[in-house]
């Protein structure tokens, strides 16, 4: 940076000779040279995986979906994206692949009903699924999952909370070897142990939000953020 190190140089002067047969003006030292730094910015994609089962299903969608909202329009500047996975019943449906597009997001998520099973496993599998891609493509992956944990469709679509227990710390440690930031906000009314092991088991940060709202958890999210920020350029020796 020629001006920055014209700026470092100018004040030291009056301490330094220059040699009688030189003809610069100015006695410039390694010590005053000042280099511009970039810092790259990496693109995110953000994948939600939205646990649409259970009784408070809807009103955790309607969260989930002004949250999404509000991550599209903050991220939009970054050239960041959102991915959307809901998952119940036996089923778990990529309702937007990554995307920047804020009309796609609310169409995808208008409809999507709530109720029945929670097919955890597979939700934390189509996780994995979606993000290792985006890795090879040079895109940060972070991670959110939206759930109280209770686990009780296995892989194969059967009933068993226990195998499906197992089979939710498997593919959440699957999606830890990822090394992608990682956040799970338990929905559960209480915080009853049964996420906490299976957010450890992904290396996640947990946060017990039982009455979720959209700004709190997009705030939440922002957070998880921040270590990929683009930074200002700066000005360094």
């Amino acid at each position: 940076h020629v001006l920055a190190t014209l700026n470092a140089a100018v004040p030291r002067q009056k301490l330094r000779r220059l040699p009688s047969h030189s003809r610069a003006k100015l006695a410039i030292r390694t010590e005053d040279f000042q280099v511009h730094r970039y810092a790259e910015h990496s693109p995110t994609c953000l994948i939600f995986a939205i646990d649409a089962s259970g009784s408070a299903a809807l009103h955790r969608l309607a969260e989930a979906k002004g949250a999404v909202e509000l991550l599209l329009q903050q991220s939009y500047a970054r050239r960041d994206s959102v991915c959307v996975i809901a998952f119940r019943g036996t089923q778990v449906q990529t309702l937007l692949p990554p995307s920047r597009s804020l009309v796609r997001a609310k169409k995808a998520l208008a409809n999507l009903p709530g109720g029945g099973g929670t097919p955890l496993a597979t939700a934390l599998q189509q996780v994995y699924l979606q993000a290792q891609p985006l890795q090879r493509n040079g895109v940060t992956p972070l991670l959110v999952v939206l759930s109280d944990g209770r686990a009780n469709v296995t892989l194969a679509g059967l009933g068993g909370r226990e195998q499906a227990h197992q089979e939710s710390l498997k593919w959440a440690q699957s999606c830890a070897r990822l090394g992608a930031a990682a956040l799970w906000i338990d929905t559960g009314l209480q915080a009853n142990g049964i996420a906490l092991p299976i957010a450890q088991a992904m290396h996640a940060h947990y946060l017990h939000m039982p009455r979720m709202e959209s700004h709190k958890l997009a705030s939440a999210i922002q957070t998880l953020n921040q270590p990929f920020a683009a930074h200002a350029n700066s000005h360094v020796a």
